[in-house]
């Protein structure tokens, strides 16, 4: 007589017989918890250094550079660029070459020295706070030491009595730090992609197991009509998201829509296309509605974790910033927050539409090539 533990061990047994065979589980089972582990332990940074700031120097002076040099010391600033006018220093924030623009007046030193309200602005990209806000926090003792050295001898009167001069800070497009306003934004992006490709993946895999796919091509409907007619639907849901999205948007958490509206909308059409080639994709590549979930799930990991919806896109390491821009949820919430918080339009966010243009006509192709294949 077999014994109980004997039938335990027997059914374990064909229970891993299965799960070997079944390779594409068996790589998700090992992968997740990688990807996990890794992005987790080496590219999340909620404290990001070397952010990109724009200098508008009108002083250039001895002071003026001591006060530029103990900004960039803080290891928060990377001074990449030198405007030559404020309209540069606008433009390099508003298309997101910099994250900080520094400025000082032309009569920055003589104010020092004779102690008159001396100022230089600090304005920061706000849109995402998590990412300015430890760089802000840093200036804090800029104030008492960038000039100390400077402030010797015959100028010591200079640095007497209080900070010989103030950092006066402007957050942009999103003032009051409201974390919601860059959140809720992002969200779109991630529902979108959450819904989209799940939907369309598991959708055309469930056709397939039904065999009911077989009937639709069987019919008098090209196959491409029978496709078309099949995404068709998720368009229309995909748009009644985003219409959703926003006004809840606005109506609940009051997250400003500025402009940037043909923008907003080519933006979201490329990604809604984009989003269901994927899972169109995934649907030729799964064997059942099981794969296709999982693929998606494990789409969706990078998405959230290096598209810079919850952690600061610049505070990653580069290869995961190289990961991240080949991902169009990042691109996307470029475009959408661009458009909402900054009110930009076309020519502003241009990067990040191509981005779109370019992935949607690669998956497109491929999952066409694919589908092709795949029903042959």
């Amino acid at each position: 007589m077999i014994r109980p533990a004997t039938r335990v061990l027997a059914v374990t047994a064909k229970e891993f017989i299965q799960l070997s065979r079944d390779r594409l589980t068996y790589a998700m089972i090992l992968a997740v918890p990688i990807v996990q582990l890794l992005l987790f332990g080496y590219a999340i940074n909620t404290d990001p250094r070397d952010l990109p700031a724009v200098v508008l120097d009108a002083d250039r002076s001895v002071l003026s550079r001591s006060v530029l040099s103990a900004i960039e010391n803080t290891g928060y600033f990377a001074f990449v660029e030198e405007a030559r006018s404020p309209a540069e220093a606008d433009q390099a924030i508003e298309t997101g070459r910099a994250q900080f623009a520094v400025t000082i007046p032309p009569d920055f030193s003589r104010r020092v020295v004779r102690r008159d309200d001396a100022q230089i602005v600090v304005e920061a990209d706000a849109s995402d706070p998590t990412a300015v806000g430890g760089a802000l926090g840093a200036l804090s003792g800029v104030e008492m030491q960038a000039l100390a050295r400077d402030l010797a001898g015959p100028l010591a009167a200079a640095d007497a009595g209080g900070p010989p001069f103030e950092i006066v800070v402007h957050r942009r497009y999103n003032p009051e730090n409201i974390t919601a306003y860059n959140i809720v934004p992002g969200l779109l992006g991630i529902v979108l992609s959450m819904t989209l490709v799940m939907m369309t993946a598991l959708s055309l895999t469930r056709e397939r197991e039904r065999g009911t796919m077989e009937t639709l091509l069987a019919t008098p409907v090209q196959p491409l009509e029978v496709m078309a007619g099949k995404l068709a639907p998720y368009v229309g849901i995909g748009l009644i998201q985003t219409a959703l999205i926003l006004t809840l948007a606005r109506l609940l958490f009051g997250v400003p829509i500025t402009g940037g509206y043909g923008a907003l909308a080519l933006g979201v059409g490329l990604f809604i296309v984009g989003s269901l080639s994927l899972g169109f994709l995934f649907s030729t590549l799964a064997r059942s509605q099981l794969q296709a979930m999982q693929m998606s799930v494990f789409y969706l990991l990078p998405s959230i974790l290096l598209s810079g919806f919850m952690f600061p896109f610049r505070g990653m390491p580069e290869w995961a910033q190289v990961l991240g821009t080949a991902i169009p949820v990042t691109h996307f919430l470029r475009v959408v927050r661009g458009a909402l918080l900054k009110g930009i339009g076309f020519s502003e966010l241009m990067p990040s539409l191509l981005a779109l243009v370019i992935f949607v006509a690669v998956v497109a192709s491929i999952a066409m090539s694919r589908y092709r294949t795949t029903l042959d």
